[in-house]
């Protein structure tokens, strides 16, 4: 995924391992060759309309609604049409108020009024603490987590490693984050909860405690899950 550091200089452009804590205690619990990290990509200010998530500090947060501000009122001074003008109304009071686009209470219609303009307050907007900046680590992970996405990991043998996919997706659909021949082969997946398995002490111990399940293809995944594919080849 793409982050936009929008008037952030505390963190270099390009890509970036998401240090999770979570990633190196399953390291030590179970052995591997090599540990490896989901990775984000920090982009400028000029990449913000590609972005999955902006990073912003307060200073820059208002900067940002001032923009989609702009545009409201640019656009109400266009005669839009009643639903459309309807909807920028309740648009421009919320963001008066610093609220974001994605944050504004719209309805699906004003919504749907509001659609073919790309407001850039529509993306996650992640405003950063001074503490957090001086620790950017825990903030791009606070921003991945922010945008929409989760982790999980597979564990043991060549490597350790973290699978960046949307919350919300299904086991089916996880398995293509690996392979496509994974998930066109899906049969089941063997899920072990993080927490059961940091509690086990380690994926085998996790087994042998009955902390393992089959799960369908329409198993939703969660958050740090420790999973291994079944599949025909």
């Amino acid at each position: 995924m793409k982050i936009c550091l929008y008037g952030i200089t505390g963190i270099g452009v390009g890509k970036h391992n998401l240090k999770d804590p979570r990633l190196d205690q399953a390291d030590r619990l179970v052995e591997a060759k090599k540990k490896t990290c989901v990775q984000v990509e920090a982009v400028d200010d000029k990449a913000l309309v590609e972005a999955d998530a902006i990073l912003v500090d307060a200073a820059s947060r208002t900067d940002l609604i001032l923009l989609d501000l702009e545009l409201v009122e640019t656009r109400l001074g266009r005669e839009p049409s009643a639903a459309e003008k309807a909807a920028l109304t309740k648009l421009a009071a919320a963001l008066e108020n610093e609220v974001t686009v994605r944050e504004a209470e719209l309805s699906e219609e004003d919504r749907g009024a509001l659609a073919v303009h790309s407001f850039v307050t529509s993306k996650p907007v992640v405003t950063a603490t001074a503490d957090e900046l001086a620790a950017p680590e825990g903030l791009l992970l606070r921003a991945h987590r922010e945008a929409g996405y989760i982790s999980f990991l597979t564990v043991g043998g060549k490597e350790n490693r973290a699978w960046e996919i949307r919350a919300g997706l299904t086991a089916w659909e996880a398995a293509g984050a690996i392979h496509s021949d994974i998930q066109k082969g899906f049969i089941r997946a063997e899920i072990i909860s993080f927490q059961d398995f940091v509690e086990a002490g380690g994926e085998t111990e996790a087994k042998r405690a009955g902390k393992q399940r089959l799960e369908t293809k329409q198993y939703v995944m969660q958050d740090y899950d420790v999973v291994n594919f079944r599949f025909n080849k």
